[in-house]
């Protein structure tokens, strides 16, 4: 199935990290995933981007047990810096499962599942994202070569195999604490993520 996307109009946004742009898109005619961006992103150059997936417990309530808050509070520090970037914000919360499952999972995790054997407990796998929509979205807006904020080798092949050349990639390890511990380290240990424990 190929994914329809209709874009909205772009609006400031101002945050406490800085202005940014906005945009919208519609998924399929049902799923809003949103951009914020800085700069000419049009120019031919590599684009700073990151890929976030929602994350209500993370990026809304601060939960410290995932690093998504701080990843995403991280990458929109860095594009301001840098003057020029984008944040991909697709709604795949729980690596695809969504929030009321996702709070399923958390249930097992509290009994002493991991985040892999939670999800496959509760008949998924253990990462249902994909990311043809965001290929189609940085199309959209004009690139196809990117620097990739990410720990996640799977992001980064299926952006590549949906016609994105990830020219580089950038770590992005933040808020490692006590909570998180164990699901850092089955990211690292049974995902594959490229984490060097570094804060």
């Amino acid at each position: 199935m190929t994914t329809k996307l209709i874009q909205g109009p772009v609006a400031l946004l101002p945050t406490k990290y800085g202005l940014f742009n906005i945009t919208i898109f519609k998924e399929n005619d049902s799923i809003d995933h949103a951009v914020i961006f800085l700069g000419d992103l049009t120019d031919g150059e590599p684009v700073l981007c990151r890929i976030h997936s929602e994350c209500l417990t993370g990026d809304v309530f601060g939960s410290l047990k995932c690093d998504c808050g701080f990843q995403l509070a991280a990458a929109m520090q860095e594009i301001q810096k840098v003057g020029r970037g984008a944040i991909l914000y697709m709604r795949q919360e729980g690596r695809g499962i969504g929030l009321f499952n996702k709070i399923r999972a958390y249930k097992l995790q509290d009994n002493g599942a991991d985040t892999v054997d939670a999800n496959v407990n509760l008949g998924f796998p253990a990462d249902a994202r994909n990311y043809e929509a965001c290929a189609q979205m940085m199309k959209n807006m004009g690139f196809t070569k990117v620097i990739l904020m990410t720990n996640n080798p799977l992001k980064i092949n299926d952006i590549k195999d949906h016609g994105i050349e990830v020219v580089d990639r950038k770590p992005i390890e933040y808020g490692r604490n006590k909570f998180n511990e164990d699901y850092l380290n089955t990211k690292e240990e049974r995902m594959g993520h490229m984490l060097h424990h570094q804060d």
